[in-house]
């Protein structure tokens, strides 16, 4: 396989001079082949028990031509090479059922696919980008890309996304749910047979989700059990060694049914479930709610719709989410905010919507712009490198079994700029920087941000001023309280004054206190400059993660 082309290389690089996202690759840390997988209570581990976690990106192979997106803008080599720059460790692949079950669509080519839908331009583009691929037939195309991905060490989960080849998703599609016009569930159930077993000798498969977004009238609970049940095992009699993953209800927003029952299966330490969150559509008014209000409900929501099954030992992967990428849509900026605080919070593995810039048709419009894509249009470059920085920190865990043998300690995050809380090594300032480069924090019964290997706390000298580290940690200004809705807002009295303020950045991102923001207003509010999240880790230390990232 020849490497990516330089050129397209040259443009991405450039884009991301200015961006350094955690290097996550197909193991928990390092280059290499990640081996089977398999569940440890809440945990994805490898063969010798440490945490692999999923930090994946969608790439559509479900609609009308049923190909990867985007193979008539660039190599396939290319884009996966791509995939890897920006951080991420696997791509949920998505399909249709008709590509396994119907020879008609399979066995079509490239070209003919394309042709057929008067994709004249998008089949030319193949013909220049990906040659060798024009001719192949469509499942044969298939595998390529899940060949390439391979060759990149890029995991790989295969979703069945539709039964016919189409956008998804409608209540009204004939796709929604067993028994719809063309949701056969003995077909659905031959073709996950067909799937399993036709990679089942791909070592970067490594997991399958059975069905994207159930959905419509038809849906119910009896129903779910019954043939998430039977696709389960069908999945896991082709593949013993692939993760099996379920979606929930009512587009997969909802997994509650599983508080009080369980699924029953003949094996467990391969079962994953997964769940969907979307600001358009979690109950959220992002645009003209106080954001502490609305982040704090919805992130409760979660919790209760699907978060629950992780204190229940159950793996939960956030295997949809996003937003605007281009950064224009104030609700969605909002949103994003919470996601990465709950996302860190809880140390999730997630996969983002999506990876594609461009469609060759969707919804009838050929050429079509995925804002929603960390591509561009043209796939020739990231669309918003910022984006790219702010999720890296969540492309690395946290937490989880093996990762070290080091005692817990707290992080800072702060999700509005995706950096974490430590302090500067030259002027001793407290500052946000690399994740990758966290500060180990104990945050104490007493409400005292303490940096655990000096002991010394942080401290607020008056408001508008930066805060100073100190050894004093008895005073009122070195007691941080969590407050509102959201639980982000650190604040803390003055002493000078007994004014309240909170923590906050300036433009160089070092710490400060201002006024509190967003506390009592009823309508919209932008306060998450405020916002920081203290979160759970047991990673090794920051000069010995480093060096694990960037082998």
């Amino acid at each position: 396989m020849n490497p990516p082309s330089s050129s397209f290389l040259v443009l991405l690089y450039l884009s991301l001079l200015l961006f350094s996202p955690n290097t996550i690759t197909g193991t928990s840390h390092a280059t290499g082949q990640v081996g089977v997988l398999s569940t440890s209570s809440r945990w994805i581990v490898d063969q010798n028990g440490r945490r692999v976690k999923l930090a994946c990106t969608n790439w559509a192979a479900h609609l009308e031509p049923v190909m990867a997106e985007g193979l008539d803008k660039h190599t396939v080599d290319d884009i996966a090479g791509a995939v890897r720059s920006m951080g991420f460790n696997c791509v949920r692949l998505t399909w249709p059922v008709y590509l396994a079950t119907k020879p008609s669509i399979a066995s079509l080519t490239v070209n003919e696919s394309l042709h057929r839908l008067g994709l004249v331009e998008s089949a030319d583009g193949v013909a220049v980008n990906n040659p060798n691929i024009l001719n192949r037939t469509l499942m044969e195309a298939f595998k390529d890309v899940v060949s390439t991905l391979e060759f990149h060490n890029i995991m790989v989960i295969l979703d069945n996304q539709i039964s016919t080849p189409g956008w998804c998703c409608s209540k009204l599609d004939g796709n929604g749910f067993f028994g719809d016009e063309y949701f056969d569930a003995d077909e659905w159930i031959e073709s996950l047979k067909i799937m399993a077993a036709t990679f089942n000798s791909s070592s970067n498969v490594i997991g399958m989700s059975l069905r994207n977004e159930l959905r419509g009238p038809r849906q119910n609970v009896a129903d779910w059990y019954r043939y998430m049940q039977m696709g389960a095992e069908a999945v896991h009699s082709m593949n013993p060694t692939a993760l099996v993953i379920l979606s929930g209800l009512d587009y997969d927003k909802t997994l509650t049914f599983l508080y009080d029952k369980q699924v029953e299966l003949t094996f467990k330490e391969k079962l994953v479930f997964e769940l969907h969150w979307y600001g358009f559509s979690d109950g959220g008014d992002w645009e003209n709610g106080n954001i502490n209000v609305v982040c704090g409900n919805v992130s409760k929501n979660m919790l209760v719709k699907g978060g629950f099954l992780l204190e229940q030992g159950w793996p939960l992967f956030l295997s949809e989410f996003g937003v605007d990428i281009r950064g224009n849509n104030p609700g969605d900026n909002h949103f994003l905010n919470c996601f990465l605080s709950v996302a860190a919070e809880l140390d999730l593995d997630w996969a983002i919507w999506a990876l594609q810039g461009s469609y060759y048709i969707r919804e009838g419009q050929p050429n079509f712009d995925e804002t929603y894509g960390v591509l561009s249009w043209d796939w020739s470059k990231p669309r918003n490198t910022n984006f790219l920085r702010r999720i890296s920190a969540i492309q690395s865990p946290f937490q989880g079994p093996g990762l070290s043998n080091r005692s817990p300690y707290n992080v800072i995050f702060h999700p509005l700029t995706g950096l974490c809380v430590l302090q500067n090594k030259m002027n001793r300032k407290a500052v946000l920087g690399s994740c990758a480069e966290y500060e180990a924090w104990n945050y104490t019964s007493g409400h005292n941000l303490v940096l655990k290997d000096s002991g010394l706390c942080l401290n607020a000298e008056a408001e508008d001023n930066e805060v100073k580290f100190g050894t004093n940690c008895e005073s009122s200004s070195s007691k941080w309280e969590l407050i509102t809705d959201s639980q982000m807002l650190l604040s803390t009295k003055i002493n000078s004054n007994g004014s309240i303020v909170c923590l906050d950045i300036n433009p160089d991102n070092n710490l400060i206190t201002s006024s509190c923001k967003c506390v009592i207003e009823e309508g919209p509010c932008s306060g998450e400059s405020q916002w920081f999240k203290i979160i759970y880790s047991n990673r090794e230390e920051s000069s010995t993660f480093s060096k694990l990232l960037s082998v």
